[in-house]
């Protein structure tokens, strides 16, 4: 599993970093619609993206 954090959003794209500071954009639209900047996302082994609560 792997968690992600928020850092900004830009168009269509949340712009998301992990632990080591690597960067990823993940669409907006395979996000749950509630996230922020700032929150953690978690995705599982099969690409599922949940909010850590």
């Amino acid at each position: 599993m792997k968690s992600l954090k928020i850092e900004n959003f830009e168009r269509e794209f949340a712009i998301c970093a992990d632990k080591d500071k690597s960067y990823f954009a993940i669409e907006q639209n395979e996000l749950p619609s509630c996230v922020k900047k700032g929150d953690i996302i978690l995705i599982d082994d099969e690409g599922k993206i949940t909010l850590k609560k």
